[in-house]
Formats: structure tokens, sequence, C-alpha cells
């Protein structure tokens, strides 16, 4: 009976779902792309810039790391606001997971990139590569094999983040199941719904993921 219940519901709930489906979705892609912009800006950072910008970098990520995702978007919210930023909810959560994103995406490139032999540059300055060149198509293809595997599971913590979202009013997946569950009270069936998009979601993602990784694998002999 309650099986019943819950599918009536929910198709009767249907454009609120999906609404917010797609903004799990919207939110996760732009942070994770932002996010991922900055990111291989840090690591670069990290690797090759000048000691002062290294230490400045060093400070950025570390602090992010360190920070909960929670704390993260309250003070995007709420403390930019203070001082005379006014975003929206959307925005503001956006701005956070885009920052924690970078954060990680930056130690991954700085891992990457300092495994590859630094004789390599050299050898691209030799040629007349100018970096940005060399970064392209020397540094970037090699350092992107190995960050591949780590860049799907931040991929992954993204989306699961973005639940956090509904604490500042961002009508995401979850939000949208919560408002719901008040109308009906059918918890359990909606929680367990909202548990299984978002395992497809990041399903989809590790599928698309190892996609990737096989593409730019290095063919066996």
């Amino acid at each position: 009976m309650e099986f019943q219940q819950f599918i009536a519901d929910a198709w009767a709930a249907r454009i609120s779902i999906m609404n917010g489906i797609g903004h799990t979705i919207v939110i996760s892609v732009l942070a994770v792309v932002f996010g991922t912009i900055l990111g291989i800006v840090v690591g670069l950072i990290l690797t090759y810039g000048h000691w002062t910008a290294r230490f400045i970098i060093r400070i950025y990520t570390d602090i992010l790391r360190g920070t909960p995702v929670f704390v993260l978007i309250l003070a995007s919210f709420y403390i930019l606001g203070v001082i005379g930023i006014h975003l929206s909810a959307f925005q503001a959560g956006i701005f956070a997971l885009t920052l924690f994103c970078s954060s990680h995406v930056g130690e991954i490139v700085r891992g990457a990139l300092q495994a590859i032999p630094k004789g390599q540059i050299e050898a691209g300055k030799a040629i007349g590569l100018t970096f940005s060149q060399i970064f392209a198509y020397v540094l970037l293809p090699q350092a992107l094999r190995q960050m591949l595997p780590t860049w799907v599971n931040t991929a992954t913590e993204i989306v699961k983040a973005s639940t956090l979202l509904s604490i500042i009013g961002v009508v995401e997946l979850l939000l949208s199941v919560q408002q719901i569950i008040s109308r009906n009270f059918l918890s359990l069936e909606f929680y367990f719904f909202a548990g299984f998009v978002y395992f497809l979601i990041n399903f989809l993602i590790e599928k698309l993921g190892r996609a990737i990784e096989k593409k730019v694998a290095i063919p066996s002999v």
C-alpha cells in the first residue's frame, strides 16, 4: 500500500524531482569544471611557481582541504555578504564547491607533475618549446593518466557534497525530496530513491572516468 502511495506521490511530484536532479547535475558539473581549471593553475604554481607564490597557494590549499565543506558553504553564503559580495544561494554553493574541488585537484596535479622527470622539461626547452607548449604537449598527457582515477573520486565527492547546499536553500535533489516527505511522511521510500539517484550519477561518472582512462592509456606491447 505504501509502495503504491510512493509511486503515486513520486509521479505527482515528478517535476519537482526532475528539477532537483537537474540542479544537482548542473551544480556538480559547474563546480567540477571550474574547480578543475582552477586546480590545474594551483597545481602548476605549487610545482613550478616562485617560492612566494608556492607559499601563498600552499596556505590556500591547506586551509580549504582542512575546512569542512559545510563550513565553506555557510561562509560563502553569509560571510561574503557581510563584506559586500552578495551571491545567491545557488552561486554561493557553486563557489564553495569550486574552491573545495580546486584544492583537491591542485594536489592531484602537483603529485602527477612531480612524478614526471624534470629532464623532459629541459628537453622541451632545448627544442624551442615554450612552457605552455611543454605543459600541453609533454606534461599534461602524461599527468592525465595518473590524475584520472583520483580526479574521478573528487568528482563523486562533489556530487555528494552538493547535498549540503540544501542548508542555504538551494533546491537540489535532497531538498526537493525533503519537501515531498514533509507532505506525505514517506521518509524511507523517498530517501532510498534519492540515494539511488545519487548512486546512479556517481556510477555514471566512474564509468565515464574509466572510459577516458582506457582512451589515454599507453597501449601494451
